[in-house]
């Protein structure tokens, strides 16, 4: 490893900090202000929500590869290259003139977020050798990804009050310089012990399938669910899910090793993780939509509004980290599921006059619950894994995590765009449309309660054990 003569922990920890400050709040920031852009460029409702999943998309589909780019090529030289993206990707956003520029422009900004969580976990594994010295430093840093997402929409609110709503972009841009300065003084260049090949194939596959399927759910409000072009966009994702199964069992490295489904544990965390963070980004886009558009509140008070969810995250997320540490990722997750459960139920008799009140009790029961799945999914997925895998089943549950952010906005979207006319929320309608999207939140909260209980029991302790010893005799 090679770098600058005196190391500074610290430094390079805060550094990894400010990137993933970056990144994982623009996952949020940009929900507050899609009314804001909306008026000014008549985009429609399936825009709005690609201007989210536009984004999502590129981070989803490119996490994985870019670990491996990062271990081959250098991990200092790929986390300078995705800042450089990120930032050249949000002047583009402040500069759109049109919808669809801003669509590609976070595409671009995607790309480099796509390079940054991954990397920078690895290069603080590198730093950071001591056991416990390395399990503080990835807490924090696993802090401050709750806190900017939990955050994103109350900053999103004063920005595009006080300035406008190209303000969240152009914000990026000095902070972004600030990361590149202190990586290129502090941060050690630092690669993988051996070189992984590139799975082309899984790779190419998965962007397809993701893609394929974003599409067909967001744009049935365009098409209609019966049109030749939505059954293609479908049936061309699922074939592309297929066959991403065949390539990876046939794959001498694969992007995803399928063996690690056999751990119940493991699974059980991909799929909590796509659960939860799909009810978490349709929740917070939906309720954006109806605070503004149907309550009539401006991006300040909208944003405002949000701060229970900002609040309960925010004080949830530690204490979920010691109850794992403590008792297992089981009653984090029970308990996770009660908050979103809860929050859930108070919404599915939304309507324009909703009492103040009773929102922000669900937004407080919402970010609990939001705030007390991420350290389990993360200890359910790395349970019993050999040690060598541990890193690769953590950067599978943080893709999941993004797979479900990218699903939730189409999902949710879908669900409740019959309410929507000429890009317009219609006040009455709205509402009454967003019913089953929280009856369907409350049975996903369901379904992680099950899956909390069905994956952390002594059967799915013993599976994982069995992968273990069979990825340990590979």
């Amino acid at each position: 490893m090679t770098g600058s003569p005196t190391l500074h922990p610290r430094v390079v920890l805060a550094t990894c900090c400010l990137s993933l400050l970056l990144v994982m709040m623009d996952v949020t920031v940009v929900n507050v202000v899609l009314p804001s852009i909306r008026a000014q460029m008549h985009g429609s409702f399936s825009t709005l929500q690609w201007v989210v999943d536009a984004y999502t998309l590129m981070v989803a589909s490119l996490m994985l590869l870019v670990g491996t780019l990062a271990d081959r090529f250098g991990r200092r030289r790929m986390f300078l290259i995705g800042i450089a993206l990120f930032c050249a990707g949000s002047a583009l956003c402040g500069l759109a003139r049109s919808v669809e520029m801003l669509v590609f422009a976070r595409a671009v900004q995607g790309i480099g977020g796509s390079m940054l969580n991954p990397v920078a976990l690895s290069i603080l594994t590198s730093v950071y050798v001591e056991p416990r010295a390395r399990a503080q430093a990835i807490g924090t840093w696993g802090a401050t990804s709750g806190v900017a997402l939990a955050l994103g929409p109350v900053v999103g609110g004063v920005l595009v009050h006080w300035v406008g709503w190209q303000a969240v972009f152009w914000v990026n841009v000095p902070i972004g310089l600030l990361a590149i300065g202190l990586t290129l003084r502090f941060v050690p260049e630092s690669r993988g012990g051996r070189g992984r090949s590139i799975d082309a194939p899984g790779q190419l596959l998965a962007i397809v399938a993701l893609a394929m399927i974003t599409s067909g759910l967001i744009e049935a409000h365009n098409y209609g669910w019966a049109s030749p072009a939505i059954s293609g966009f479908l049936g061309f994702g699922l074939l592309s899910v297929a066959g991403f199964v065949i390539v990876e069992r046939r794959a001498a490295t694969p992007l995803i090793d399928l063996r690690f489904f056999g751990a119940w544990p493991f699974s059980g965390a991909i799929i909590i993780a796509v659960l939860a963070f799909a009810m978490f980004s349709a929740f917070l886009f939906l309720n954006t939509l109806y605070l503004q558009d149907v309550r009539g509140l401006d991006a300040l008070h909208a944003g405002l509004c949000t701060l229970p969810f900002a609040a309960g995250s925010m004080l949830c997320a530690p204490l979920s980290g010691r109850l794992t540490g403590r008792y297992g990722a089981r009653l984090p997750l029970l308990l996770s599921a009660i908050g979103f459960g809860a929050g859930a139920l108070l919404l599915t008799g939304l309507d324009p006059a909703t009492p103040l009140g009773l929102l922000l009790a669900s937004y407080g029961l919402c970010g609990c619950g939001f705030g007390l799945c991420n350290a389990p999914i993360t200890n359910a997925a790395i349970s019993g894994m050999p040690r060598a895998q541990a890193g690769v089943a953590a950067a599978i549950a943080s893709t999941s995590r993004q797979v479900g952010a990218l699903l939730g906005i189409a999902l949710g979207g879908a669900m409740s765009a019959s309410s929507v006319r000429g890009g317009v929320v219609q006040w009455g309608a709205f509402p009454q449309a967003t019913h089953a999207v929280w009856w369907s939140m409350a049975v996903g909260a369901g379904c992680i309660a099950a899956l909390g209980l069905v994956s952390t029991g002594l059967r799915a302790r013993r599976s994982a054990q069995a992968v273990a010893a069979l990825l340990d005799s590979a």
